[in-house]
């Protein structure tokens, strides 16, 4: 590598990794890597002068050496191999192309029924070190999914004006099962990211799926529901008149209506709110794919914020498996916190998957967020076990 004439860093949500530059190497691949918790000091954009000035003066010897003296170095290396499924789409194409900005993927494999080849052919000219592979139809899904680490699911029909994440059940429901069953057949020890709505029952599918086929680890299953922190913490921002790239709100529950419910009383840094400003905060924190949806008036859903959410959990992912030892996302997982099988909540990510959940956000909770978590269970329960019964009557050759 070139000496380096600047310092950048790579960042989606809640990843910073500071590297040296070359004017051939734009985005740059080796070096000590700064990390944050769950995008508390995240920057806010890939690119610009202001991201820049201030990504050299975190990146400054100080910083590092106070790192080093924390034995918190670490040397990202390309070297995982991710699988995008349905990577032709809304969410797919952007989504392709955020991870293939990633220090960390070796090799990125995009699949989708038709028109992948020229989404891989134009991301391949991207100079970040990840080998793009494309691959139509079922025929080639074997070969996409052998030895990935990680496997990405955006695969679906999008919403349209009208519909709820329910309708998509019917369609969407078959497309998890498909998909998570050549998982389940060609890399069982990967991530298992799954962005296809409605994700508060896709999830409990694949889960089913993963078990038929005896290969379910349930730590290392995720429902990507990161799109409603993002959201969560940009809200509160605008709202509270706060730095964007300081606040971190938790959200818990599902991913869908009323079952997402951000915890406003946790949020960092410290903020109050009037009653007011709790509930249309909230409310819109679980409506805004439907806002999307109307201001695109027939054209799309949330498939670029989605994209970059999803980006954001990928990228997390892929530096808890790079021995990062400082990784939290909320994540909608198999979960004991509840009294529900699965649940969206912050949890710590290791090489192996789920190490840990945090209760601590659970408890001391305000009056409005208790009442809201109960009256988000019903529907959530609901949710979970219409998806268990659509697997259990599906028939998945072993």
């Amino acid at each position: 590598m070139a000496t380096a004439a600047s310092a950048a860093t790579f960042s989606i949500g809640t990843a910073q990794t500071g590297r040296s530059l070359s004017p051939s190497n734009p985005f740059g691949f080796k070096s000590n890597s700064q990390v944050n918790f769950s995008g508390l000091k995240a920057m806010s954009s890939f690119s610009g002068n202001e991201t820049c000035a201030a990504l050299r003066a975190t990146f400054a010897p100080k910083a590092v050496k106070e790192n080093q003296n924390r034995n918190h170095i670490l040397q990202p290396q390309a070297s995982y191999k991710v699988a995008l499924l349905g990577a032709a789409g809304g969410i797919g194409q952007p989504l392709a192309l955020l991870i293939k900005m990633s220090p960390l993927v070796s090799d990125l494999h995009l699949y989708d029924i038709a028109n992948v080849k020229g989404v891989a052919a134009d991301i391949s000219h991207c100079n970040t070190p990840s080998k793009v592979a494309d691959f139509t139809g079922a025929a080639e899904l074997a070969n996409c999914l052998k030895g990935v680490d990680v496997v990405v699911i955006p695969a679906g029909v999008p919403r349209k004006p009208g519909m709820t994440r329910d309708d998509l059940f019917n369609i969407n429901a078959g497309i998890v099962r498909d998909l998570v069953s050549a998982v389940a057949d060609n890399c069982p020890g990967a991530f298992i990211h799954i962005i296809s709505n409605p994700v508060n029952s896709t999830v409990p599918i694949a889960a089913e799926i993963l078990k038929q086929k005896g290969v379910y680890d349930p730590k290392k299953l995720f429902g990507v529901s990161t799109l409603d922190v993002v959201r969560a913490n940009t809200f509160v921002a605008q709202r509270k008149n706060l730095r964007l790239i300081d606040v971190d709100v938790p959200v818990v529950g599902g991913h869908a209506g009323i079952t997402i419910l951000p915890l406003l009383s946790k949020t960092k840094p410290s903020a109050s709110f009037t009653d007011e400003e709790i509930e249309e905060l909230t409310v819109r924190i679980q409506n805004a794919g439907t806002e999307v949806v109307e201001a695109k008036a027939g054209a799309g859903s949330a498939t670029l914020s989605m994209a970059y959410a999803a980006a954001r959990f990928v990228e997390s992912s892929l530096r808890a498996l790079d021995g990062d030892a400082d990784v939290y996302e909320c994540s909608y997982v198999q979960s004991d916190l509840t009294d529900l099988p699965f649940f969206a909540s912050r949890v710590k990510i290791g090489r192996k998957g789920v190490e840990a959940f945090i209760p601590t956000d659970l408890q001391g909770l305000s009056e409005y967020e208790q009442k809201a978590l109960e009256a988000l269970k019903p529907e959530l329960k609901a949710s979970i076990e219409k998806g268990v019964a659509f697997a259990q009557k599906q028939t998945v050759t072993c």
